[in-house]
């Protein structure tokens, strides 16, 4: 399986975790769960540029 694929994956398992268990898009969300998000999106981002990156070299 690709590196690519498997932060795809990883990425989106966050994401439905954060749904369920952090609630972050529900009605009370706060400004700490958002950052998580976009914290969760940016490490994502790294990731799968550097996952790509290598499999171009």
């Amino acid at each position: 399986m690709k590196q690519s694929n498997i932060v795809i994956i990883i990425y989106i398992v966050g994401i439905i975790i954060g749904a369920f268990f952090l609630d972050i898009w529900g009605a009370e969300t706060s400004v700490k769960k958002g950052l998580i998000a976009l914290g969760w999106t940016a490490i994502f981002l790294i990731a799968y540029f550097y996952s790509d990156r290598e499999k171009n070299n």
